[in-house]
């Protein structure tokens, strides 16, 4: 009997400025391993999920996502600070390694 294993899914949150979101979620999504964002204002006043579909490829992603990159945009120019919850699957190691790379 075969049995399957689900990759393991981990979540991070951190606090942006609002100008650097759009850029943020850009790299998130080019990463590949992200499977879901959650973008709140300050105090919870709003809530934005952005369901990412994994497998897709990089300039699809992009292509399909810029309206939502457009409104995120727009959110930017209204607020100071915002808090990103990002929903990654794979092992958390990996993902810090990606994140340095995409750093330097």
């Amino acid at each position: 009997m075969a049995t399957t294993t689900e990759p393991r899914t981990w979540t991070e949150r951190i606090d942006l400025a609002g100008k650097e979101l759009v850029e943020r979620v850009k790299d998130l999504i080019e990463q590949g391993n992200v499977r879901r964002l959650i973008i709140r204002g300050q105090n919870e006043e709003f809530r934005i999920d952005i369901p990412l579909t994994a497998g897709v490829a990089v300039g699809g992603v992009l292509a399909v996502f810029s309206p939502v990159l457009a409104a995120l945009g727009a959110l930017a120019a209204l607020v100071t600070r915002v808090d990103l919850e990002i929903v990654r699957v794979g092992e958390p190691e990996a993902a810090e390694e990606e994140q340095k790379k995409a750093d330097t």
